[in-house]
């Protein structure tokens, strides 16, 4: 039996292994993850192939995949695996090659980015997250301004959402944890 082996000439796939402080070819797709994972059933590409895709050197596939943003990183599929693969690290990694290379993402996946961006842009602005417009401008940017008006003014009338936003003391402690952990996404 041929065994495959990953592409450790490509720079990017070097960088991946970096990251990670693991080898993707320690995994022997025994699917583990995919089963236990609760986000599978909506994902293009099960996370068990996603590691495949790595082992057979087809990152730029990967990174293309509505799969990397829809997982919710909750490790089930790391406490899973037999071999003590971390694939939610992994998952994490490639969702921040995409954004470094600036790859976009459709459907699913792209409210999902779309989504995450406009809270940490939140958080930067206020310390926290400001529900009210995040959810405007989240659909604005799906062309549907006016998706869950009703529930919104629902939520207003009772108290539970502002209408305007308010920072919390300490936001620029905020704002310096996210510039650090930049730094330590770009190494």
């Amino acid at each position: 039996m041929d065994i495959i082996t990953f592409n450790d000439t490509n720079p990017t796939n070097n960088q991946l292994i970096d990251q990670l402080g693991q080898n993707i070819q320690h995994c022997y797709q025994c699917g583990k993850c995919t089963a236990g994972c609760p986000v599978a059933f909506a994902m293009d590409v099960a996370p068990n192939q996603i590691v495949r895709m790595l082992q057979l050197g087809m990152l730029d596939e990967a990174l293309r995949t509505e799969t990397i943003w829809l997982c919710a990183t909750c490790s089930t599929c790391s406490t899973r695996c037999p071999r003590g693969f971390d694939l939610a690290k992994l998952m994490d990694s490639l969702r921040t090659m995409a954004l470094q290379q600036g790859i976009q993402t459709h459907g699913r996946g792209r409210k999902v980015s779309l989504f995450n961006q406009l809270f940490l842009d939140s958080l930067r602005k206020y310390g926290r997250s400001y529900e009210m417009g995040m959810m405007l401008k989240y659909n604005l940017n799906l062309h549907n301004p006016f998706n869950n008006a009703k529930l919104g003014l629902d939520m207003i009338s009772r108290g539970k959402l502002n209408l305007m936003p308010h920072k919390i003391k300490g936001s620029n402690e905020v704002l310096k944890i996210m510039e650090n952990i930049k730094k330590l996404e770009m190494k």
